[in-house]
């Protein structure tokens, strides 16, 4: 299913007016089973959307390995992603009961939001970046962006690793994300090596994707949350917003960022 749909529009300049083609992001409704068990639906940008289901199983717990899963397909004339995986059967049970739908754009949900429930490992020290390196990584983050140079109209997460860049591109943030994770597990990358770099505001869920999955550093342009700030702090994790220029805010794990 292609992401870009083309459609007529009445176009106004001035005084003048003409019809032309405008260029539109496509938005689906996406319905996650596991071991044939309807879990979730979520709205999306279809693509990568293999990816996305494993990133966001992923996030909450459900699954522990990448290497746990044993089919993974994606139906497009029923809209469903078919994942049959070794399961942590109580994360997923708390999924249906403890979720809560997310602030981000788009309709999801999530079991983590409440700091004391979260399941997740204190971050290591490990890697540390160059502030000059961070900054030199935001002037660029909309390079290799497609969706977003075509038609303005999403969010995105771009992960580094190394010199591999895992991008995510969707109408909704938080899938972005997932979406990137999903697309470096499936690589096999090593998540704990990570720079996060994401478009939109730190909030909450966005910081616990990174806590849950390893990542050591997550960096936006724009602001965090005071519970996203919480949750960075309580797990080790660098959070770093206002990533403008030569402008750092880092809220979180300043260790991690060097001169």
């Amino acid at each position: 299913m292609h992401p870009i749909f083309t459609t007529k529009i009445t176009k106004f300049r001035a005084d003048e007016s003409f019809e032309t083609d405008d260029i539109l992001v496509r938005e689906i409704k996406l319905d996650i089973r596991i071991n044939g068990v309807k879990v979730g639906a979520m709205m999306a940008t279809p693509t990568d959307l293999e990816a996305l289901g494993i990133g966001y199983l992923l996030s909450e717990n459900i699954l522990e390995s990448y290497s746990d899963v044993t089919s993974l397909k994606f139906d497009e004339s029923e809209l469903v992603l078919d994942v049959v995986a070794k399961v942590d059967e109580t994360n997923l049970k708390n999924l249906n009961t403890e979720a809560v739908i997310i602030s981000g754009c788009g309709r999801s949900v999530t079991a983590n939001v409440n700091p004391a429930n979260i399941q997740a490992k204190m971050i290591k020290q490990g890697v540390s970046f160059a502030r000059n390196e961070i900054s030199k990584q935001m002037s660029e983050f909309y390079t290799q962006c497609e969706l977003y140079e075509k038609t303005g109209c999403v969010h995105t997460a771009k992960l580094k690793i190394g010199d591999k860049f895992y991008i995510g591109e969707d109408i909704a943030q938080h899938n972005t994300i997932d979406k990137a994770i999903g697309k470096a597990a499936m690589d096999g990358a090593n998540l704990s090596d990570g720079l996060l770099m994401v478009s939109g505001r730190l909030s909450s869920e966005m910081v616990v994707k990174a806590v849950v999955n390893g990542l050591p550093v997550l960096v936006s342009r724009t602001a965090p949350t005071s519970l996203g700030v919480l949750i960075a702090r309580k797990f080790n994790l660098t959070l770093c917003g206002f990533a403008r220029g030569e402008n750092l805010n880092v809220y979180s794990g300043t260790e991690r960022v060097h001169a």
